[in-house]
């Protein structure tokens, strides 16, 4: 019986002293390689930051002729001409510009034109073309307008608008408006305006070389064109 109880006591004091062992290894283990408190909480990778885009603006979406009036509206038109297709002709009495489309019709654009005094005409061919151009007043503008800037680059707020398709060597153009109220006006310095919509339609169809008559204030024959039903 004093046998097995001794027996016993040795074998527990054995345990006790395995289990200072194992815990005195990993307590150096521990010390030599020390675990994350929190292993879950991660640093989230870095992103490069993208250097922001500038691009020229875009022609409004919106139509901003909707409140044009309906014969200023482009359209499809009858229009009898011996002129080749292509061909832009400037009704400058009734502010219309008319595209030929041969078969005897055109599209139609309604316009403004030079105000009294700044009319003109003649035969012209398209010889540039610039989206969002930049605008520079000839010496003759700032002479009666000093106030002008010498140049302004392209954009909304510019007078040339969307698009400028340039005529020969005269400083004239067929440019956009950021002001459609003066469609169907006599308000220019000779330049032929159209909405920011119309001119860009038709900046679409016409190359360098297009042939550009422009008829004189003088000529008040009727329109002749109809607008196809």
């Amino acid at each position: 019986m004093f046998k097995s109880i001794k027996l016993n006591a040795g074998l527990a004091a054995a345990a006790l002293g395995a289990l200072a062992i194992g815990a005195a290894t990993f307590s150096g283990s521990a010390a030599a390689a020390p675990l994350p408190l929190f292993p879950f909480l991660l640093t989230p990778p870095t992103e490069a930051v993208q250097p922001s885009v500038q691009s020229m603006p875009q022609v409004q979406d919106e139509d901003r002729s909707a409140g044009l009036p309906a014969r200023l509206k482009r359209q499809i038109v009858t229009y009898p001409t011996r002129e080749a297709p292509g061909t832009i002709i400037i009704d400058t009495p009734h502010t219309y510009l008319y595209y030929v489309l041969g078969g005897g019709q055109a599209i139609r654009y309604g316009i403004g034109v030079g105000r009294d005094g700044f009319t003109w005409s003649g035969t012209q061919t398209i010889t540039k073309k610039a989206e969002w151009p930049d605008w520079t007043p000839p010496a003759e503008m700032i002479a009666r307008q000093p106030y002008l800037p010498r140049q302004m680059a392209g954009g909304p707020g510019n007078p040339l608008g969307a698009r400028a398709m340039y005529l020969g060597g005269t400083v004239y153009r067929i440019h956009g408006t950021n002001a459609p109220e003066t469609i169907g006006t006599h308000v220019s310095s000779g330049c032929l305006r159209l909405t920011n919509e119309d001119v860009t339609d038709l900046y679409s169809r016409v190359n360098v070389g297009t042939k550009v008559i422009v008829l004189p204030m003088t000529d008040r024959r009727a329109d002749l064109g109809s607008a196809i039903r």
